[in-house]
């Protein structure tokens, strides 16, 4: 006689999900607490997945991961809302053997995820609420606008070269980088021969012109977001700091979010990948350049910034002509971008504007 599934059958029992997402489709394995129930693949909908736990596990505590990707984390919002406790993991911290590489499919991947889950062997990664995503996007969008210029910059020269045109010796390296008025004009005013090269030209400084305005555009956005009462008092604690302006100050602060969830300096370093590779064997220790992991623009920034910060605080000049006495300049202002976002860390905790040579 078969047994009859009621609504407290599965209670207490924990139920683990591994979701492998792509855009057309999720391939799902469910794990229980001692066996695996099934692989299956499903529409990419929150509540497809969360009716069938509920129908066929009533009771059951359900707990689901997937990795972070192009998806972002509305579905892991979903799945919360309904009762699924879901979080999200890295890619690069899900354990994986050497035939998992050699032999990846779908259905082992999401055999993976819900087996990590089971064996609770990852840190889940912060989710943001909506509106910090939302305004992290707009930061991003700016430093990708910022490359995209400096694509156009960098074409404009490389046809300049291939074309035998030399850039004039009055033109300084800042105001090619820089565009600089004179230097447009120069560039307009060019006498081209060929009537295809010309058009070229033209196109890249029409499309450098379009870019600009964007970009200019764009900071005056995260100039308004910066006066909001989400962001203003902790924006003007970081604008105390030297070397930090507006751009610095709200790339960081919509990237981290709250700074408290990181314990110690040590674990902010490894989130934004201001930490180096290593490699340790018996008495033999290999300390590389820095990691690949972490977030790109905010490392970009933050050695950007201290290259400004070295020029205004003294403790930090001091600091980087001691470091550049045993090492390469390059390789000391990132111990000095250390410094700076333990400076950004300090007052955003204590709620105090910095103090010119003061914390170290």
């Amino acid at each position: 006689m078969r047994r009859q599934v009621t609504k407290d059958s599965f209670n207490g029992q924990s139920f683990y999900v591994g979701i492998d997402f792509h855009k057309k489709s999720w391939k799902v394995s469910i794990l229980g607490e001692q066996y695996e129930h099934k692989t299956f693949s499903q529409d990419p909908d929150p509540k497809i997945l969360a009716s069938y736990l509920n129908r066929n596990f009533p009771g059951g505590r359900f707990n689901a991961v997937y990795e972070a990707g192009f998806s972002g984390f509305n579905a892991c919002r979903q799945l919360n809302q309904m009762g699924i406790n879901c979080m999200v993991i890295h890619p690069a911290d899900v354990p994986t053997t050497s035939k998992e590489k050699q032999q990846k499919t779908d259905k082992a991947d999401s055999r993976k995820l819900a087996r990590t889950l089971r064996s609770k062997e990852f840190v889940a990664i912060d989710i943001p609420d909506p509106v910090l995503e939302a305004d992290r996007a707009l930061m991003r969008q700016r430093f990708r606008m910022v490359k995209d210029l400096c694509r156009t910059k960098n074409r404009v020269k490389s046809l300049l070269f291939q074309f035998g045109i030399d850039i004039p010796e009055r033109f300084t390296i800042g105001q090619t980088r820089n565009w600089s008025k004179v230097y447009i004009n120069w560039l307009k005013n060019l006498e081209v021969n060929n009537q295809s090269l010309k058009q070229v030209r033209d196109n890249y400084l029409r499309l450098g012109e379009v870019q600009r305005i964007e970009l200019l555009q764009l900071v005056k956005q995260v100039r308004t977001l910066s006066q909001t009462e989400k962001y203003n008092a902790n924006y003007k604690l970081l604008l105390s700091i030297p070397g930090i302006g507006i751009v610095s100050a709200m790339t960081f602060l919509t990237q981290i979010g709250e700074v408290s969830r990181f314990q110690c300096l040590d674990d902010l370093c490894s989130y934004i990948g201001l930490i180096p590779k290593m490699y340790s064997s018996g008495d033999k220790t290999q300390v590389g350049k820095l990691t690949n992991r972490g977030r790109k623009d905010l490392k970009i920034m933050l050695i950007e910034a201290s290259w400004e910060a070295i020029r205004k605080d003294p403790a930090l000049m001091l600091s980087f002509n001691e470091l550049s006495k045993r090492m390469n300049k390059n390789k000391a202002i990132i111990r000095i971008a250390r410094k700076l976002l333990n400076r950004m860390r300090w007052v955003l905790i204590h709620k105090q504007p910095y103090t010119i040579g003061v914390l170290e």
